[in-house]
């Protein structure tokens, strides 16, 4: 794929022309993928099948398993040229969600497994992390093939548990990059991508700030029960968490510069199991997601002192539970890697680059690779939609009524949608790794 202006092929066009490999075997390893996803935590299933292959692609991988559960890493070095030369890390994520598939795929998902809860549940791959890993090994067979070209250590790191902001930190304090436990070389830089409801074909990069922050609590809210006839007599834990609410909304509205992005959702809220009987606590589940690390902290003492305050207005009998159930930290790209990155995907996808994204309110772990070892990094986009679907919801102005990530219905296309996934992790690496 090429669709950069100008008389003459760019390097990345003639490197892939050559030396990626026929991607028909890859299509069937992404369905088998697709129809076998695993649960975070629990992936050994699919990381067994990754060592398995990247054993066959080259007996050069140095392979390093089970890290912080069923993490993996491939280690490749190449070149005998004096003189410094890069590491980069290139992380794709493995696991899939706890929801029953409704594609109409010949490989739709069937599975059901047990998760960490004790609850049996149906798996799918809903968040395109089939795409991830079966790019990433496709990137990995077309930059073996292409050794000659160039030089340095790639790092290819396959994650777990994404997807409950586990796995980036529980490789990290496994010993990831630790020289006496699972010695990985300190990369200079750590890349990744992830498929998006964008146009297939199309890559994007977000300048800065491309993923939030995001935080989950669960709070506790302590009243006094009784009859419902004899509120008077009661501490109503329903009343005062209905004043959190409320209040948390001001937040936002009040608190924070109409310019900054900011998003709090109370997506639960549960007290009681019957009509005429107020019950002795609510609970409720929240998710704040923000896009500075000022008006991160900021928002959380906003949340910490609401829901405190309210309870003591109320005379609670006890203060409240607030207990953090996940962490996403924020993705801020670095400015010198993107620009880096921006230079090569215009020479090769011109016009199917998007330089300037908007950055999406959605949560990754993957920056944590980088930032536990003070690395820049950069994480970029690539769509999966078909491009004439794509093309009739934009001219209808329905594009928000497609399926995206995490929906039941998420089906992005095979192709292109894996060829560019392979192009774009190829061309990253290159960028920092060409010129032997």
């Amino acid at each position: 794929m090429d669709n950069a202006t100008g008389s003459q092929p760019s390097l990345y066009t003639s490197i892939l022309s050559k030396y990626r490999p026929d991607l028909h075997p890859y299509e069937e390893l992404y369905k088998h993928f697709h129809a076998n996803g695993e649960l975070s935590t629990q992936e050994s299933e699919t990381a067994s099948l990754l060592e398995s292959h990247l054993r066959k692609l080259s007996p050069d991988f140095d392979i390093r398993t089970s890290i912080g559960g069923h993490g993996l890493i491939a280690i490749l070095k190449n070149g005998t040229d004096p003189g410094p030369t890069k590491t980069i890390l290139l992380r794709a994520d493995m696991d899939a969600l706890p929801m029953l598939e409704k594609t109409d795929l010949q490989y739709a998902s069937k599975k059901t497994m047990q998760d960490v809860d004790g609850e049996v549940k149906p798996v799918m791959h809903a968040c395109g992390h089939d795409f991830h890993i079966t790019a990433a090994l496709g990137a990995a067979e077309t930059l073996i093939a292409s050794r000659t070209l160039w030089q340095g250590t790639i790092i290819f790191l396959f994650q777990p548990a994404e997807e409950r902001a586990l796995g980036a930190k529980a490789m990290v304090e496994d010993g990831l990059y630790d020289p006496e436990r699972h010695a990985c070389p300190l990369p200079d830089v750590v890349l990744g991508q992830h498929v998006l409801r964008l146009r297939a074909g199309t890559v994007a990069t977000v300048p800065g700030a491309a993923l939030s922050a995001a935080d989950s609590f669960e709070i506790t809210i302590y009243g006094r029960g009784g009859h419902g006839s004899m509120p008077h007599l009661t501490i109503d834990p329903v009343v005062v968490a209905c004043h959190v609410v409320v209040r948390l909304q001001t937040v936002v509205s009040r608190e924070v510069p109409p310019d900054e992005i900011a998003v709090i959702t109370v997506g639960s809220l549960r007290s009681g199991s019957t009509e005429d009987v107020i019950s002795n606590e609510a609970v409720l589940k929240i998710n704040i997601r923000s896009v500075s690390v000022e008006w991160r902290e900021k928002i959380l003492e906003s949340m910490e002192r609401i829901v405190k305050l309210e309870c003591e207005i109320a005379q609670c009998p006890k203060p409240p539970s607030i207990k953090a159930t996940s962490r996403f930290p924020l993705t801020l790209n670095d400015a010198d890697t993107t620009a880096k990155l921006t230079e090569s995907f215009t020479a090769y996808f011109g016009d199917a680059y998007n330089p300037n994204m908007r950055n999406a309110l959605a949560s990754e772990d993957f920056s944590i690779l980088g930032s536990a070892i003070d690395r820049p990094y950069c994480f970029w986009f690539w769509g999966g939609i078909a491009p004439e679907v794509w093309d009739e919801h934009e001219r209808n102005g329905t594009l928000g009524h497609l399926p995206g990530n995490h929906s039941q219905m998420f089906a992005p296309i095979l192709q292109p949608t894996l060829r560019t996934g392979v192009d774009a992790m190829t061309v990253a690496a290159l960028t920092f790794l060409g010129g032997k």
